[in-house]
């Protein structure tokens, strides 16, 4: 795994701040770069947002569902040379009348979309959500699209095709993953981390990350 709670303490000679990244540089030669960058989860009530986001942080499974208000998480992540001092919106529950919070919308990067596999409403749901942010934003933002849950195979309503096509629409990574057994969760917001960063040129991402189906 790339993700650490642990916490880096540097002594530089020279800060030198461009674009949000501070690059951190000794006799001239770059030693590391440390990137403030923060992330927002959204979906139906009940699909997973807050143990996805727990199981990445805290590296643990949540026994019982209790409804979430609003959380924030932080961590840094470290990939690459790269160090993402992040902040994560683990947002209440979202219907098709839910409108985004001021925490969730505002100074984003990047979202994470979940559905449950076992919920067909949570799909439909997810996909008016989606209409919402981008109608909100004028733009299509960095986002990776989870089909949450799929260790419950034997409760699927939403076939993982469905998400690879929806993925494939938005142009953005699509991933299944299970809280419960830490399962393709690290991914989640490495992929993430690649679409926010794009465009940069901090992190040597091609194009392909963006048809990346697990």
């Amino acid at each position: 795994m790339f993700c650490t709670i642990r916490k880096y303490s540097y002594t530089p000679t020279r800060l030198c701040i461009l674009n949000s990244l501070s690059y951190r540089e000794l006799g001239g030669q770059k030693m590391s770069v440390e990137v403030q960058r923060k992330l927002t989860v959204l979906g139906y009530p009940g699909v997973g947002k807050t143990s996805l986001t727990t199981c990445f942080v805290e590296n643990r499974s949540l026994d019982a569902y209790h409804p979430t208000i609003e959380n924030m998480f932080h961590t840094t992540i470290h990939f690459q040379n790269a160090h993402f001092v992040t902040d994560i919106v683990d947002t209440a529950g979202m219907d098709e009348y839910s409108n985004f919070s001021q925490a969730a919308s505002v100074g984003v990067h990047g979202y994470i979309l979940v559905y449950s596999i076992g919920s067909r409403i949570s799909f439909d749901t997810i996909k008016r959500i989606n209409m919402k942010l981008v109608a909100m934003l004028g733009c299509d933002p960095p986002r990776v699209l989870v089909g949450s849950m799929c260790d419950l195979e034997n409760l699927r309503q939403v076939g993982k095709e469905e998400g690879q096509l929806l993925a494939r629409q938005w142009e953005c990574p699509f991933v299944e993953s299970s809280a419960k057994d830490n399962d393709n969760i690290t991914e989640v917001f490495t992929y993430l981390i690649k679409e926010i960063e794009r465009d940069s040129g901090l992190l040597e991402v091609s194009r392909e990350s963006a048809c990346i189906i697990l």
